[in-house]
């Protein structure tokens, strides 16, 4: 999975919209705006329609406020 469009953030909290890369299957919901979130949490999102992650060349987005700042 990957994001496709955030729909809301306030701090770190955000809402978004996650396309599958492989069925381009979409699905609302809610993340964390940190390094670890992008890294390691949205490439190992399983899709629900096919079962799948993201495949191994995943690029993650950077965070809209910078790391060890407070929000």
């Amino acid at each position: 999975m990957k994001i496709e469009k955030i729909l809301s953030q306030h701090r770190r909290d955000f809402e978004a919209i996650y396309i599958c890369e492989h069925c381009k299957s979409t699905e609302k919901d809610s993340g964390y705006d940190d390094q670890f979130f992008h890294q390691d949490v949205i490439p190992k999102m399983k899709c629900k329609k096919c079962g799948k992650i993201s495949p191994e060349n995943y690029r993650a987005l950077t965070t809209k406020y910078p790391e060890g700042m407070t929000v």
